[in-house]
């Protein structure tokens, strides 16, 4: 006697693969509602609104969301919500020109500057 859904458990796999496979390619075809183009990047200001460059930058590993900035001629900026707002961390040195920036390993809330630019 065979069992009556002995090809049940292929019949499913083979679904599951078309579905995947189905899947895959229509992603493929663009991320826009009704397949077409994705909208294009837009440029967005943000960092610091000193009104120069940035000369240097960096991040506090395992804190996504925090970064510092040195500028050209406007000291060292913080970002604690990935960048869509800059605060002053240096006003009170007599330094504005920043060229280089590192985050102590050891501790975070210890950030180095390097003052001048090249």
């Amino acid at each position: 006697m065979v069992p009556k859904y002995r090809f049940l458990p292929r019949v499913v796999l083979g679904l599951a693969v078309l579905g995947l496979v189905l899947g895959l390619g229509l992603a493929q075809r663009g991320g826009a509602p009704g397949g077409g183009q994705p909208e294009p990047l837009r440029f967005r200001f943000m960092g610091p609104a000193v009104g120069n460059r940035i000369s240097a930058a960096a991040g506090v590993p395992g804190e996504l969301n925090t970064y510092y900035a040195g500028a050209a001629s406007g000291g060292v900026w913080k970002s604690t919500d990935g960048g869509a707002r800059w605060l002053p961390v240096s006003d009170d040195i007599p330094v504005a020109a920043i060229g280089a920036l590192a985050v102590a390993p050891s501790n975070p809330s210890i950030v180095w500057a390097g003052t001048g630019e090249a």
